[in-house]
């Protein structure tokens, strides 16, 4: 799992670096052009009327509006774009089931006692789609009532954030409990009457606090069997003289019989599925 988290944070630096160089060029590449082309057109007189960069308070940067439309530019929206990309990891990770199925998953696999198998990736691909199919009727909503309106110019780009919070504002506060919204509301020395008026600020820290709390306890409801197993072998081996053999070495194949025999992820992933429904 550092391993994981190592190349992790590799990864997302490097990419972070080439989206930046690409934006700073193409916005050059963009000013340069648009220079160009102004000053072939441009009379004396329009000339003049420019500010020379000295006397420009803005000292030559600024976000320019296409036709005082109220749209960004071109560049800033591409600029928006890929910094979004850049989170997407985090707000998938984050204001998704993702949390506590990961989180369930590793409680699994220490509890059966394998330390690598099932693999970190296999772990992380499961957890991701089954993330994907708890989540896809919050996506489908986002999609239908901001992403489409959005892309037919119906709505603006802040009217389409706000609408496309709403699904999941309404998924987290189903998964997250009253005192843990209670909790972050104290420390931030704020009150409300309606959940219209929790901020995303309190919310999502509030949805985490209860998703790893969650996923704990169904974590600890696993590890019960296997520990019963583990007690059993070592009574037998200490009462047969046997205490230089680890009891891990023997209780492991029987923890896996019994994982088996149980239909153990069927009954895992089944039931860790319907606590979000």
């Amino acid at each position: 799992m550092k391993k994981f988290k190592k190349w992790y944070c590799i990864a997302s630096v490097v990419f972070a670096t080439v989206v930046l160089v690409l934006t700073l060029s193409m916005c050059t590449t963009q000013t340069a052009y648009a220079t160009s082309a102004g000053s072939s057109t441009k009379t004396t007189s329009e000339k003049k009327s420019v500010p020379d960069a000295a006397e420009d308070v803005n000292n030559g940067f600024s976000i320019a509006y296409n036709n005082d439309g109220g749209s960004l530019s071109a560049p800033i929206k591409i600029l928006l774009f890929l910094t979004v990309i850049t989170l997407a990891p985090s707000i998938l990770i984050m204001l998704t089931s993702f949390t506590r199925i990961i989180v369930v998953l590793h409680f699994l696999r220490s509890a059966i006692g394998t330390q690598t198998s099932p693999p970190n990736q296999v772990l992380i691909g499961l957890a991701l789609f089954l993330t994907l199919f708890i989540m896809s009727p919050v996506f489908t909503q986002i999609n239908e009532k901001a992403i489409k309106p959005l892309d037919a110019g119906e709505i603006t780009q802040e009217e389409a954030l706000e609408i496309g919070m709403e699904p999941l504002r309404e998924f987290m506060f189903g998964q997250t409990q009253v005192k843990d919204i209670n909790l972050f509301c104290e420390i931030a020395n704020v009150t409300y009457e309606d959940k219209e008026e929790i901020t995303n600020t309190v919310l999502i820290p509030a949805f985490i606090i209860s998703e790893l709390r969650q996923a704990f306890i169904i974590g600890f409801i696993i590890y019960i069997p296997f520990i019963v197993i583990d007690m059993v072998v070592s009574s037998v081996l200490m009462s047969m003289g046997m205490m230089m053999l680890p009891p891990t070495t023997i209780s492991l194949p029987f923890k896996i019989l019994l994982f088996i025999l149980a239909d153990g992820w069927d009954l895992v992933i089944g039931n860790l599925v319907k606590t979000f429904m």
